[in-house]
């Protein structure tokens, strides 16, 4: 049986979930207070209608102009009430939509969400704003619709507005020269990466992996324009640590080992080398 829950005292979220799977997806605007469901593991989906604005997601600066849209992972999880502006954040997990069977492309492990270690910032133009607006105000329409197949049409919208969004995405971000199965060997990296970042610090580690040289590898980030395959690995790396820094107690030799490193002083120098702070620097400072 599934459930839905009205906005409460004019705060603009519209809820469903389903309490036998777990699965939940909310659409919230400008009004809403979602500090709640700030570390739930959410994807999102921000737009922003309004004028710019910025936010921050573990240390990093996020600038959304006028109608740009951004997807994110529950692995980040920024500060709402940050948020100065007009916009839609759309919110939903892995029990709403993940464990159906979807496409590669569509899905959550998919190119939008998985397709580069930066978060892509989509531009709507004229001519997508309509369309997205419309699809935001028929999502809205549909989470006040109570019957048995509001699951499955919630879940039918967001798979579009994923696909409409890839689009964008892959012709904005992607050469066009790179072609699909180049796009799709850096999405299979950047999920392999977030699987084995606590014991495969190597390039080599992950090339063997995609049956790739690590040459390859290289050559084809470059292509693409994003940054090294050793890059990504040291950024997953410190930004695990980071977290691991000021949200628990943790001593720093036992992040060390938990994160791979044989020795804490190894750590220690690889972090300072990476954030310019020693690991208790940073947590005092932060």
């Amino acid at each position: 049986m599934t459930h839905f829950e009205y906005p409460k005292n004019h705060s603009v979220i519209y809820r469903y979930r389903n309490p036998e799977l777990g699965g939940q997806i909310l659409l919230a605007n400008q009004q809403a207070d979602l500090h709640p469901y700030k570390n739930d593991d959410f994807f999102k989906v921000i737009w922003n209608k309004g004028s710019d604005f910025s936010f921050e997601i573990d240390g990093q600066r996020i600038s959304l102009k006028k109608n740009q849209l951004i997807c994110l992972t529950p692995l980040q999880n920024p500060d709402y009430s940050t948020f100065d502006s007009e916009y839609y954040i759309l919110l939903f997990n892995r029990e709403f939509y993940c464990i159906h069977e979807n496409d590669d492309e569509v899905s959550c492990e998919g190119l939008l969400f998985w397709g580069s270690s930066e978060r892509p910032v989509v531009q709507l133009n004229e001519e997508e704003k309509p369309k997205f607006e419309t699809l935001f105000q028929v999502f809205e329409d549909e989470l006040n619709t109570r019957d048995n197949i509001q699951g499955e049409m919630l879940r039918m919208l967001l798979k579009r507005l994923i696909i409409k969004s890839t689009r964008l995405a892959r012709k904005q971000f992607f050469p066009q020269n790179l072609g699909k199965k180049n796009t799709e060997l850096i999405r299979q990296f950047n999920i392999l990466v977030e699987q084995h970042y606590r014991d495969c610090h190597q390039v080599s580690d992950y090339a063997e992996l995609l049956h790739k040289s690590p040459k390859t590898l290289s050559n084809l980030f470059a292509e693409a324009g994003q940054k090294t395959p050793l890059q990504l690995i040291h950024h997953r790396l410190v930004l695990e640590a980071k977290r691991q820094l000021l949200n628990t107690e943790k001593l720093a030799k036992e992040i060390a080992f938990e994160l791979g490193f044989d020795e804490p002083a190894h750590f220690s120098r690889f972090f300072k080398k990476e954030t310019g702070k020693s690991p208790s620097q940073y947590r005092n400072i932060s």
